[in-house]
């Protein structure tokens, strides 16, 4: 009895001290911010009150100085000049700002509990000393005052951009860098990705009373600002102060804060079915056709989404003209207005999903880009397939040939690869976005659609409003298929190694008609193969990987087919055979959904001449 009850204490601690493993930090940010447009800077007072959930202690902290970076000589200026094929928009760029150009962050104090504390800058970190250490389930408050210069728009962030907006404040307050159980996350800015603390945000911008703005969080003093916030029903009383307004901001549960602002911005709201409200935010000279006509297909993608992938927990979503593109930031995103109108609604669907995978599953962008990237492009394609009624069955074409050009290329480099440390961005980008996509979307063929769209949808519920892992997706999709993944995020996210099956040999006689099929690439993949007779009739065939130890569940086909017995990875050649005479076979394909990024499809499909033969 007394084996029992040690057995049983054992399983439950063993429970609790999992359950207990996952930690993260908080932040709560209190900002005010004192905007003088004429000079384009601001003076910042910052209360940080910061909570340290780790079992380690604290000795130093790390803040992102982001605006550092838009500075001749900086590393995100060295990076562009160097690398063998710089960003458009970057280039040389950084290198010819004047001073009343570039954009920097300067702290004036810092004080850790009341108490001075010792830092150095070093580029875009501030590198702080502790006055005292901070333990395990312990909080402190750090209290900085700080001077901001908003650098003419080089990249996300800044002033004057090429569509005329005034203020992209993106990346724009000294922001506490993340601390998580790989250590402090305090890579300096070179253009990539981000990571950030989660908690929330009470924001304070005082500006000239003609600025409308728009961003992060809701607006808490609506009738003192107007331009449409305002509850109809009360009077505007706007409260100013040397010509300027305050706006009031606060957002809970969210790792970053992001505003724009312009005289000339106009807002339009909707109310979704759920009650959340969409704000689009533009240029009210510019394209406001487009603008409009996006309201209908942004609150359709918003149904899509929360029915297929989770609930978006937010009241409101603005959708604001920033001139750079398009990057996500809680709540809110920033997007280029120009382009065509299906463009407009692309990038749309792209930044608004990115709330999904970076605003509330807050992956670590800089060392898992794929995860963020690749699952927002991913349900970008999906989503789009569905508004514009494309019905493609592989929906992710372009990234599926994009993918392939660079594993043939010769230079493509593992998804493991840090974002700031790929050799060209063009690669990055490839990387992150098509063969990110493809991972997930090939993740389909692996396990089946349902057990996928099931995983998918698993995978937000249980780390949103957290940092998960590639490890923890895979986890997810585990048990949602009972599959083992191991093999697959190993090969595809480890490695370069390609995909490329053949059928080497086609053979039969009035009986049965016998498959051969060749494993040419190094990474080995179960096999959908399809045969079509010439009466019509289609016969479906699964080979699973024996390292699966399981097999897909119900996938975009008609019924499930017929399974064949494992293939075990390192034998180079599967043989099977169908009781159907030779003369009935009309066509034979290997993955006719083209959802295996096979790198040469050329020998996936037949006949084949030269290796079909009728045996007597």
């Amino acid at each position: 009895m007394r084996f029992k009850f040690l057995v049983l204490a054992l399983v439950f601690n063993t429970i609790v001290n999992a359950q207990a493993a996952y930690w993260q930090q908080k932040v709560n940010y209190e900002m005010e911010i004192d905007f003088d447009t004429s000079k384009h800077q601001y003076a910042g007072k910052q209360k940080l009150t910061y909570f340290n959930n780790s079992p380690d202690t604290l000795n130093k902290v790390f803040y992102h100085l982001y605006f550092n970076a838009f500075q001749p000589n900086s590393m995100m200026d060295v990076r562009s000049r160097t690398i063998i094929d710089p960003d458009y928009r970057v280039r040389d760029r950084i290198q010819h700002l004047n001073a009343d150009e570039i954009g920097f962050q300067k702290i004036n104090t810092l004080h850790q509990d009341g108490k001075k504390v010792k830092y150095e800058v070093a580029g875009t970190i501030l590198e702080v000393e502790l006055a005292h250490p901070i333990f395990p389930n312990t909080s402190s408050v750090f209290e900085m005052d700080y001077q901001c210069q908003v650098p003419i728009q080089i990249r996300r962030s800044g002033r004057h951009n090429a569509e005329g907006i005034d203020y992209s404040m993106t990346q724009w307050y000294p922001k506490m860098c993340e601390y998580d159980v790989d250590g402090w996350s305090s890579n300096p800015y070179v253009g990539r990705e981000f990571h950030g603390v989660w908690g929330g945000f009470d924001v304070k911008i005082k500006i000239d009373s003609g600025f409308m703005i728009g961003g992060t969080g809701n607006l808490q003093n609506p009738n003192e600002i107007g331009f449409g916030y305002e509850d109809k029903s009360k009077p505007v009383k706007r409260s100013l102060a040397d010509g300027k307004l305050t706006w009031h901001f606060k957002a809970k549960n969210v790792h970053d804060f992001a505003w724009a602002a312009d005289p000339n911005f106009t807002m339009i709201t909707d109310t979704l079915k759920s009650g959340m409200l969409l704000h689009f935010i533009f240029d009210k000279d510019t394209l406001y056709e487009n603008w409009d006509s996006l309201r209908g297909y942004a609150a359709k993608m918003f149904e899509i989404a929360n029915k297929r992938y989770g609930v978006y927990p937010y009241q409101r979503y603005s959708i604001i003209q920033g001139g750079d593109g398009g990057m996500e930031y809680p709540m809110a995103t920033l997007i280029s207005a120009y382009g065509s109108f299906r463009g407009l609604v692309s990038v749309t669907v792209h930044e608004a999903m990115h709330s999904w995978y970076q605003g509330m599953l807050a992956t670590n962008e800089s060392k898992y880009a794929w995860m963020d990237e690749g699952l927002t492009t991913y349900t970008q394609y999906y989503i789009m397939n569905e508004l514009f009624q494309s019905n493609k069955l592989n929906f992710l074409d372009r990234s599926y040939t994009g993918y392939t050009r660079m594993a043939l290329s010769g230079a493509e480099e593992p998804l493991t690869t840090h974002a700031d440390h790929f050799i060209t961005n063009r690669h990055c980008g490839t990387s992150s976005y098509s063969k990110g996509a493809v991972l997930a979307h090939q993740l389909s063929y692996v396990i089946g659609m349902k057990a996928f769209n099931k995983g998918m949808k698993d995978f937000y519920n249980q780390w949103k409003f957290k940092h998960p892992t590639p490890t923890d997706f895979k986890r997810v999709m585990e048990k949602a298929s009972g599959i083992e993944l191991d093999w697959y995020f190993e090969q595809f996210v480890g490695t370069v190694n390609q995909i490329d099956y053949g059928i080497k040999q086609v053979h039969g006689n009035d009986k049965k008609t016998t498959i051969v099929i060749e494993k040419i690439g190094e990474m080995p993949m179960p096999l959908d193969v399809v045969v079509k007779l010439k009466n019509g009739k289609q016969l479906v065939y699964h080979i699973p990987l024996r390292i699966m130890r399981g097999q897909k569940g119900d996938d975009i086909y008609e019924g499930k087919g017929a399974f064949l017995a494992d293939w075990p990875w390192t034998f180079p050649f599967y043989e099977f055979s169908l009781g159907v005479r030779f003369d009935q076979i009309k066509e034979i394909e290997i993955d006719p959904s083209k959802r295996m990024a096979d790198v040469n499809l050329e020998n996936n499909k037949y006949p084949s001449y030269n290796k079909i033969k009728f045996v007597q």
